[in-house]
């Protein structure tokens, strides 16, 4: 899979992503990542991008053109208009779903503004999905455009080790995960469940489905609304018990 970040920092984004799985992943060749400064597009001498929004008001807006240009260069490698992600405020909140349905593209490119935006006129031209990571605001794109290569990629066959990893996490059938642990049985006083030791591969998968009904429920109860539950899930969640074992 290929992502194209156009961006005003490209170092940002390239340090950023270059670590851990994703470096990895990029390594193995199973991903490439390729920031693109939408400064080298301007055509203005000094590079600059933005100017004065029309109508007045505070601070700056970048530019079409440079957008456009910078955009133009990806599409024309790769001999088709890609799918275009604005992150933005003004975005639906990106979730796991998202994340699966950007995993299936080829090529995926995400714009990032700054200053107070990107003149309409060439996100009308360009942009295909207008993504926000949260009801918050940020200095710039960059940080928001990391975050969704980071889930994105995550979906992306061989990049994680175990692909159960990524099939059976949060947000799966829109329940939390269930507690997890590790060695030693017992630490601080607080023992491992004892069905976790057992070897029962079925109670183990029971109770994991009943902790993550009740994480959820006690987490993220507007999450549960949407989960498809079985009769005895359902009563799990009214009875909000964490039985342990």
């Amino acid at each position: 899979m290929n992502f194209y970040i156009l961006t005003l920092f490209p170092e940002m984004v390239v340090n950023g992503l270059n670590t851990s799985i994703i470096g990895r992943a990029a390594e193995a060749g199973l991903l490439r990542l390729e920031a693109i400064n939408i400064r080298d597009y301007s055509a203005n001498k000094h590079h600059k991008v933005d100017d004065y929004p029309y109508g007045g008001g505070a601070g700056m807006l970048m530019q079409a053109q440079p957008v456009y240009d910078a955009f133009q260069s990806v599409q024309e490698r790769i001999g088709k208009k890609p799918r275009c992600i604005y992150v933005t405020p003004q975005g639906r909140t990106f979730s796991q779903a998202d994340a699966k349905a950007f995993a299936k593209e080829e090529d995926l490119v995400i714009l990032c503004g700054h200053y107070e935006g990107i003149d309409e006129r060439v996100l009308e031209e360009v942009v295909t999905d207008y993504v926000s990571i949260g009801d918050y605001v940020l200095t710039g794109g960059e940080l928001p455009a990391m975050v969704l290569v980071d889930a994105v990629s995550r979906m992306v066959p061989g990049v994680l080790g175990n692909q159960e990893s990524g099939d059976f996490e949060s947000f799966e059938g829109n329940l939390l995960e269930y507690p997890q642990y590790s060695r030693p049985e017992e630490w601080h006083g607080k023992k491992v469940p004892e069905v976790l030791l057992s070897g029962h591969h079925k109670n183990i998968e029971m109770w994991r489905r009943k902790q993550s009904v009740l994480r959820t429920k006690e987490r993220r109860p507007d999450l549960l609304e949407k989960a498809e539950l079985t009769e005895e899930e359902k009563g799990w969640a009214e009875s909000g018990s964490h039985a342990k074992a």
